[in-house]
């Protein structure tokens, strides 16, 4: 039998993330083609987060105990299909459309287990002096998938019309649960330690009553709220500019290069900065740069500056996920691997429920609005991570 490979589970999460990429930066122009918008378009894209907020635990702590590869097998049948019904919402108009397009994302992430399981995967395999370099796999794959989602999605959007992008992204989730069953093996062990079952609730407080841990949780879930706010925001931003004014076309290749930026660094920079500062300190110094390049962005008048600002952005968003899972992941037991992580996806999961609400609702008072409100979120949560995770005290020394 083959054993559990970095390059298999990365190939497995990348294949997932194209067709997210296709699909997740047209979510709010089809959203207003359908009649949504402002605080309704976050709604239609918080729906996907709500569910894996309420499930991604739950299979978490199912792949502690049935094993990683079933789940994250229904996991890309799961997508396939609800792209497969985003294919199919493109073909319709108004309330129709809307509700297809609302169903095919509350199915998605319900079904949605890839990320945190295939942490829990790389956890199993990784030895603990390497596992945050390792955690940067799946940033890695997180980052190419948004290089050729987008711009896959643009070119199908082109040559197919609407229903395109959701066909082409269903098609790439069919050929990824395909291959996970010829080449994806089990990761557990026979025989692992297996934790009691718990109630989901209890999960969550089992998880946040480790000091490190939770704090940890709170830190990733700010970061993902300032990343969903942007990717909420950015395609109406660049839509509706008078100084870009840009299609989607243009949107998918901006993505785009944000995906290079996250991949190169978490590809072959994460690892060396976590040997030279150490995750405490990148963790820290990724949120000041978040909080930097988003009170850029607004203002940005020409390409050249807009590029710089993304890529700011990019590079300090790829850095902050693998040393902040690394440090989740070593600092919880081996049999609670899958639902720490998983909680740590769902809190993530919770940020991209308040997170479009927020930005959709104070973009239509003023663009710039959710960008300066993440930038000051970013730097203040920068601040109280040096604070607590480079100083740390006995209090957070416990697991």
């Amino acid at each position: 039998m083959k054993k559990p490979s970095l390059v298999i589970i990365f190939l497995t999460v990348f294949i997932d993330l194209i067709g997210f990429g296709i699909v997740l930066p047209l979510l709010p122009m089809y959203s207003t083609r359908f009649g949504a918008e402002g605080f309704w378009i976050g709604c239609i894209i918080a729906s996907f987060s709500i569910m894996q907020f309420i499930f991604a635990p739950w299979w978490g702590r199912l792949s502690d105990r049935i094993g990683r590869r079933p789940v994250l097998l229904i996991s890309n049948a799961g997508s396939a299909c609800s792209y497969a019904i985003f294919a199919l919402a493109a073909r319709y108009s108004g309330d129709t459309g809307l509700l297809l397009l609302i169903l095919s994302r509350v199915f998605a992430g319900i079904c949605g287990a890839n990320l945190s399981v295939a942490s829990a995967y790389i956890a199993d395999i990784t030895p603990v002096e390497t596992r945050s370099k390792s955690m940067g796999l799946i940033g890695m794959a997180f980052g190419l998938g948004f290089i050729l989602g987008p711009v896959l999605g643009a070119l199908s959007a082109g040559w197919f019309g609407l229903s395109g992008p959701g066909w082409v992204a269903a098609g790439f989730c069919l050929f990824n649960f395909l291959l996970g069953c010829v080449i994806l093996v089990e990761s557990r062990k026979p025989g692992s330690e297996q934790a009691p079952k718990r109630p989901r609730a209890k999960q969550w407080l089992h998880t946040l009553a480790k000091p490190k841990v939770g704090f940890l949780i709170g830190v990733y879930f700010l970061a993902t709220f300032c990343f969903t706010c942007f990717e909420s925001t950015f395609s109406l931003f660049l839509e509706k500019s008078p100084y870009f004014g840009y299609s989607e076309k243009h949107v998918g290749y901006l993505f785009a290069y944000c995906g290079i930026v996250s991949a190169l660094v978490q590809g072959g920079g994460v690892g060396r900065l976590i040997k030279r500062f150490g995750e405490p300190k990148l963790i820290a110094w990724s949120l000041v740069v978040v909080a930097v390049s988003l009170g850029m962005l607004p203002f940005m008048t020409s390409l050249g500056g807009l590029l710089l600002g993304l890529g700011l952005f990019a590079a300090g968003s790829g850095i902050n996920r693998p040393p902040t899972f690394g440090l989740i992941s070593i600092s919880s037991s081996a049999s609670e691997q899958g639902e720490a992580l998983g909680v740590a996806q769902s809190a993530g999961s919770l940020a991209r429920i308040i997170g479009p609400l927020f930005a959709t609702s104070f973009y239509k008072i003023k663009p710039a609005a959710p960008y300066i409100a993440c930038a000051i979120i970013a730097f203040i949560a920068g601040c109280i991570a040096w604070r607590y995770l480079c100083k740390p005290s006995a209090s957070n020394q416990s697991p």
